[in-house]
């Protein structure tokens, strides 16, 4: 059998501090795995550059000039961590027979490619990297995304607890990806939707290598909300079990306030009925936020925007 050949998918964005460090370390360990003949020796590195506004996509073309195992594409801009995953992806499925995603940062553990390949060598088609534990994160962001876990799950997403984007994948995998044409994009749930035969390693997961997070709390609630919004039709049907609820509720206050009526026991009393026309203009402006932005979404999908657009590629080596 054939060694496969992998191609490492790198979305990178404003990375000119870590990518020269992570890039050696990245190479490092596809030399140690073509030096065990676990992958072929014609497997690279995919940098992604998501429009970067300093050095980074510099950088890529200077690594691939240095190294035949190093290549890169560009966005012709910003357009987010999803779509450039996706971009490197659908560019690597013609030229390789697995791929494994990863952030460039360094915080993922890079050895863990290693089990990676070894379980797919086993016969598994998707291997999820999976953090071990929480313990380098704040209090505030591990409960956080503990929440949000269990809630994709409450609300019928079927997503890997403690999953990022850290993954392989085989290229058949990536082909059944292309059926998937949504512009709202949330691979972490895209990919158990698909199916396969797949498995977890586990891994520890470390303090960022250098440069800053470009993933703040604004940008962390945006996906969770995306991915909530995109699997799962439950908040539209919470939506109508409250207004079932409400209405239950106020038709017995109804019947309260008429019988209170003809016992003479009625007070006119302002602040119970701002309390009441309060409450339900917050649920129904929650409501109508809700299916607001289910209409976003659709709207976003008739357009058939094309979900990446690639302006620049290194020069290839064979």
């Amino acid at each position: 059998m054939l060694s496969p050949i992998l191609y490492i998918v790198v979305p990178c964005y404003n990375e000119e501090e870590v990518l020269p460090i992570t890039s050696k370390l990245f190479l490092d360990e596809l030399n140690d795995l073509i030096s065990k003949n676990k992958i072929s020796s014609k497997s690279k590195i995919l940098f992604v550059n998501d429009g970067s506004k300093d050095k980074t996509w510099e950088i890529i073309l200077n690594l691939s000039k240095q190294n035949e195992h190093f290549t890169g594409i560009s966005q012709s801009r910003n357009r987010g961590h999803q779509s450039t995953l996706l971009a490197g992806l659908t560019e690597a499925k013609d030229k390789c027979d697995i791929t494994i995603s990863i952030d460039c940062d360094g915080q993922d553990d890079i050895s863990a490619m290693e089990k990676m390949v070894d379980e797919y060598l086993n016969g598994a088609d998707v291997v999820y990297g999976v953090r071990k534990s929480r313990e380098t994160d704040t209090f505030f962001k591990r409960s956080t995304a503990q929440f949000f876990y269990k809630l994709l799950k409450y609300l019928g997403a079927d997503v890997v607890y403690n999953h990022a984007d850290y993954r392989l994948v085989s290229s058949k995998v990536l082909e059944a990806l292309g059926e998937f044409k949504e512009v709202n994009l949330f691979l972490r749930g895209i990919f158990p939707l698909i199916g396969f035969k797949s498995t977890c390693v586990y891994y520890n997961r470390s303090e960022r290598i250098a440069g800053k997070s470009h993933y703040p709390l604004s940008k962390m609630l945006s996906l969770a909300f995306e991915g909530i919004t995109s699997f799962s039709v439950k908040p539209l049907k919470l939506i109508t079990s409250i207004g079932v609820f409400v209405s239950i509720i106020s038709f017995i206050g109804a019947i309260w306030a008429v019988v209170s009526h003809f016992l003479g026991k009625t007070i006119a009393g302002w602040a119970s009925t701002t309390c009441i026309v309060c409450f339900l203009g917050g649920i129904q402006l929650v409501c109508l936020g809700v299916l607001g932005t289910y209409i976003g979404k659709i709207y976003m999908e008739v357009k058939q925007r094309p979900r990446y657009i690639i302006s620049e590629k290194t020069e290839e080596k064979s």
